[in-house]
């Protein structure tokens, strides 16, 4: 009896398995018969949580994935990084301190924090760092710099965007780069009043502003262009006859930085009589980088811990937070802190999890860049892996729930993607990826749930 209710229970999960995939390609075919689709390419795949294939239609075809990517990258770093790793920003000095005199450079310098300033976490805000770097300092008895403020900001290398990046982007908050030293998740936000520019959240430091703004519509339809280091900036499109507050990416977070803390020396009655120095500018002006003795440093500032950012990268699809950790990784495992070399390692770790390299073709490490390239089955097998980790809780706590369904979505033009995790109402636990590039018309989104809704 037991051998035979044994065998009632396989032939009935394989009779609800043969019927979830016979209602997936019903449906995954009518998608791609339809007019929006008649240009359009996907991948599919679906397997239960055990692995064993359930569906798929072209699941092995590499497309763009926009943020999908990001779970890539997050388990990467969760791994190689570990979960409570933390970024370290300090200050230090050149010269000697006498008298309450520092004779010499105040250096503040970091290791690529992403959550320096950010305003997601309590503790960690920027009146947060603002009050412990001063304590700090009134602490080791300065009230006097003779020299410069200089932000060392080249622990990472020179290139802050990724290759790829399409410039309609890069001006915008969810195109901000990647330094050494990051502030405020280099993020500003402006305020307009009919199209004109009323004022910023910050004292945004040496940008010239060309406004082209027009004004019309019920939206925000305006795109920001900032260049890193540039002192020019564009903001141009559409915005409705109203108040309204845009965001972009700051072009030189360590400048802005800089002259934040020598605002905060001046509230304070610490006297400074040099000026703002970034190690970059330094670089671009063909002179010597200024750095401090290790011995020196007297203020060191902690970041949250990584299964904290990973959290706000998949819930909020911070693409700097993605980027830094491709940084981080390449320089913590191939010596450089470069894009290139954390895209090599991430294709390595992932080629040596059992992915077929060519259904990897990493651009970058959030899915901006148009230039990815990720197959559903691959994602699939990335959930899969990373289901096993004991990290897992971190990893999947960030998943949106969207469609009732605990899922990583990617959005970019005509590009849109889900991927996750999710358990049938009758117990059947899925883990799946879609994947659809060139849909034109209607609602991606909703024609991609209609597909999906066969796995509740």
């Amino acid at each position: 009896m037991k051998k035979i209710f044994a065998a009632g229970i396989v032939c009935s999960q394989l009779f609800f398995a043969q019927n979830t995939a016979q209602k997936l390609d019903a449906s995954t075919r009518n998608l791609m018969d339809s007019a929006p689709a008649y240009s359009a390419n996907i991948s599919f795949y679906v397997a239960d949580d055990a692995g064993n294939f359930v569906y798929e239609y072209q699941g092995n075809k590499g497309l763009s994935t926009a943020s999908t990517q990001k779970i890539f990258t997050a388990a990467a770093a969760l791994e190689t990084l570990g979960k409570n790793y933390t970024y370290k920003t300090t200050s230090s000095y050149t010269g000697n301190i006498s008298s309450g005199t520092l004779t010499g450079n105040l250096v503040i310098s970091s290791n690529g924090d992403p959550t320096l300033g950010s305003w997601r976490y309590e503790g960690w805000k920027p009146e947060n760092f603002k009050q412990k770097l001063i304590a700090a300092i009134k602490q080791k008895g300065i009230r006097t710099i003779s020299g410069d403020l200089v932000i060392d900001d080249v622990y990472f290398d020179f290139q802050t965007v990724p290759g790829g990046w399409p410039w309609d982007d890069m001006g915008n908050y969810y195109g901000a780069g990647v330094w050494s030293v990051n502030w405020r998740e280099n993020q500003f936000d402006m305020n307009l009043q009919n199209g004109r520019i009323k004022d910023f959240n910050i004292p945004l430091e040496n940008v010239k502003w060309v406004n082209e703004v027009k004004t019309g519509g019920s939206s925000d339809q305006s795109l920001i262009f900032t260049a890193p280091y540039s002192e020019v900036a564009l903001i141009n499109g559409t915005l409705p006859a109203k108040a309204m507050m845009v965001s972009g990416a700051i072009p030189n977070p360590p400048l802005q930085l800089g002259v934040e803390v020598k605002n905060w020396l001046a509230e304070n009655g610490i006297d400074i009589s040099g000026k703002v120095i970034t190690n970059s500018q330094q670089k671009i002006q063909g002179r010597e980088i200024i750095t401090a003795p290790k011995s020196n440093i007297f203020f060191t500032h902690e970041s949250p811990t990584l299964d904290k950012m990973v959290y706000w990268f998949l819930k909020k699809s911070v693409n700097l937070y993605g980027e830094t950790f491709v940084k981080t990784m390449g320089k913590e495992k191939k010596g450089t802190g470069s894009f290139e070399a954390g895209i090599d390692y991430m294709k390595e770790f992932w080629k040596g999890k059992g992915i077929n390299e060519a259904m990897i073709n990493f651009a970058d490490g959030s899915g901006l860049s148009p230039q990815n390239y990720v197959s559903a089955r691959a994602e699939v097998q990335a959930l899969l892996w990373s289901r096993k980790q004991p990290w897992f809780s971190s990893f999947y706590e960030g998943f949106p729930e969207q469609n009732g369904m605990k899922m990583k979505s990617g959005t970019i033009r005509n590009i849109k993607s889900f991927a996750g995790y999710h358990t049938s109402s009758k117990g059947n636990k899925y883990v799946y990826s879609i994947i659809i590039n060139n849909y034109q018309g209607g609602s991606v989104s909703d024609a991609l749930f209609k597909v999906l809704n066969h796995l509740k």
